[in-house]
């Protein structure tokens, strides 16, 4: 099982929540999806999960296009939005049974997700009765309930006490055996806890897509660098281990580099070469959170 984005754009108007996004899931893993606010993330799973349509470019689940009408499909996804739809009035029991009656599931397939997530002392209270983590609860519940082969989740730990934490992801990684599943968080803690691979997204645009490993322990370093003048993107490029590039205010710059080896010197010898001064050059630690500012400051 796996999931093919290509070139997606997405447009409100005349304004880009997504500009060509391309990047793959595949079964087996725990991608976490990070972003600043407005960086495009929930328009991105919203496409993934065929509600809304993109602009233009496609999505494939096995190689099978996903549109707003593949009603096939979307019975192989499981959906958690970021803001959490619940039928208050409902109780916990029923709600979920109501929703097995949708995709035509018995009682066993009920209690198996209630079981799962935690949520057998609260089978019998009214949502509206319920903490917001357990709301989250009965919402995970919902996502999971018909075994679904694409597991979309958007801030799925938000209002949790740290010992619901705990359960909520050891549950998580336990899913991503068969699943494909991609998850979105400002917490870097979680992440850290439960992804083996980021993608940061900023601006619509993927500026990061590596193995967590990678970016916070290895092979990825980043410097931040002002010249004195002007530096087109093409001369830049001409950087070996350059991995991405972003420019911030026309003679700052912020460069990853995929390379245990110290990049700094080559910065310097770049600079010398082109006839450009360097007039700051500081290297970022690797924390998660460090990389997740600098690329998206």
């Amino acid at each position: 099982m796996f999931v093919k984005v290509q070139n997606i754009v997405k447009k409100y108007g005349n304004q880009f929540a997504l500009k060509e996004v391309s990047f793959s899931l595949k079964k087996g893993e725990v991608v976490g999806f990070l972003g600043p606010n407005g960086a495009g993330k929930s328009s991105m799973m919203k496409i993934i999960t065929g509600f809304m349509e993109a602009t233009s470019g496609d999505v494939f689940i096995d190689d099978v296009k996903m549109t707003t009408v593949s009603v096939g499909l979307k019975k192989q996804i499981g959906y958690l939005p970021e803001h959490n739809p619940l039928y208050l009035d409902m109780y916990v029991k029923e709600y979920l049974s109501f929703l097995a009656s949708i995709h035509s599931l018995d009682k066993k397939e009920v209690d198996t997700a209630i079981k799962a997530v935690g949520l057998g002392a609260e089978v019998s209270k009214k949502i509206k009765h319920l903490s917001k983590g357990y709301r989250q609860r009965v919402g995970l519940a919902g996502a999971i309930m018909h075994n679904p082969s694409v597991l979309i989740l958007d801030e799925p730990t938000t209002g949790l006490d740290p010992n619901q934490l705990v359960s909520m992801r050891a549950l998580i990684k336990s899913l991503a055996v068969d699943k494909v599943v991609l998850l979105s968080t400002h917490v870097m803690q979680e992440v850290e806890a439960m992804c083996d691979r980021v993608i940061i997204i900023n601006k619509g645009e993927i500026v990061a897509d590596e193995s967590l490993f990678v970016l916070t322990e290895q092979q990825v370093q980043l410097l931040e660098v002002e010249f004195d003048r002007p530096v087109s993107m093409d001369e830049i490029h001409e950087l070996k281990h350059l991995k991405d590039a972003n420019n911030y205010s026309g003679l700052s710059w912020v460069l990853t580099f995929t390379t245990s080896i110290d990049m700094r010197a080559s910065v310097f010898d770049f600079a010398h070469d082109k006839g450009y001064k360097i007039l700051q050059l500081t290297s970022k630690d690797k924390s998660l959170e460090s990389l997740f500012s600098a690329l998206t400051t």
